[in-house]
């Protein structure tokens, strides 16, 4: 179970990467099936090559950024639908994967990673890992949350809310919309090439389906924790990668064949889509609604108006 919960936060980050387009800018990015790979392989080929872990890390979150610029100026200023858009970034970021790590799959075993010293004093799939992972999430979470309540954060939200509206104010949208892919898509580059020196490995293969990751995570956290605020939305969604992680870690310790996962995650996300559509969550009450509860004052238990 351990391993689910390291899993889970790492691929917090994903989710909010994930929750900065599709629920904020209301923008369909497929790039982040390519932007994952291309994350953890920049960060695995300068591992081998000698980079100090940090700055490998961070270089692989400035290519996904990169990969998430292309894909906004091809929505923007190429007027090409957004879907095809990431579509199109995808495809192209298969090959440049390869050609970046100059073969399909780099072990880093040996390698000397941000993973190292948790795995040198036997820390990895203990209480620690699991704090510093929820560290590592919860920091990009709080940032994320400070970056929207900014001037250009709330000019993302108005964006995927109205965007003709507020283009007639004089916001630049297109803009807009380039800065928000950019940065979702770091999330998730870096949040590959976190996961690759986790695994100890970065494959060519390791993006596939991961939009469908992604959205069950947010569809998920958001069935759990439902919330307009922007900073107990970003929680959901980390909340939802674990629970996702948590139920895959289920499926597997039963015996379900691993090739079935993306079909577990395909009714996960139908799941939560439906279920509250049906009322059948409408009575069980939330996280957000557990935390917040209160107890009535007296005098409003008296029959008294406030």
């Amino acid at each position: 179970m351990i391993p689910a919960l390291e899993l889970g936060m790492l691929y917090g980050i994903v989710a909010l990467g994930v929750y900065l387009t599709f629920r904020i800018l209301n923008f369909p990015d497929l790039t982040v099936d390519g932007s994952f790979t291309t994350g953890a392989a920049v960060s695995a080929s300068l591992l081998v090559s000698g980079t100090p872990p940090v700055l490998a890390t961070l270089a692989g979150g400035l290519a996904g950024a990169v990969a998430g610029v292309v894909t906004g100026l091809l929505y923007a200023k190429g007027r090409i639908n957004g879907l095809l858009a990431g579509i199109l970034t995808m495809i192209g970021l298969w090959s440049i994967n390869l050609a970046i790590m100059g073969r399909a799959n780099i072990p880093m075993l040996r390698q000397e990673t941000l993973m190292t010293p948790l795995r040198e004093n036997d820390l990895m799939g203990g209480p620690v890992s699991i704090l510093i992972f929820a560290v590592i999430a919860l920091v990009l979470k709080f940032a994320m949350d400070w970056f929207l309540s900014t001037d250009h954060g709330l000019g993302i939200q108005a964006t995927g809310n109205n965007e003709e509206m507020i283009r007639s104010l004089g916001v630049n949208t297109a803009r807009m919309a380039i800065i928000t892919l950019a940065l979702s898509n770091a999330l998730v580059a870096l949040a590959g090439a976190l996961i690759a020196q986790y695994q100890g490995f970065a494959d060519i293969s390791m993006g596939i389906g991961l939009v469908l990751v992604g959205l069950a995570s947010v569809i998920i956290g958001q069935a759990v924790i439902p919330a307009r605020a922007v900073w107990w939305a970003t929680l959901a969604v980390i909340v939802g990668a674990v629970i996702y992680r948590f139920v895959i870690y289920l499926a597997l310790a039963v015996g379900v064949d691993p090739n079935y996962m993306k079909l577990i995650s395909a009714v996960l996300v139908v799941a939560a889509l439906l279920l509250p559509r049906w009322g059948l969550l409408k009575r069980v009450p939330s996280l957000r609604q557990l935390f917040s509860s209160r107890r009535p004052k007296p005098y409003l238990e008296k029959g008294f108006v406030e």
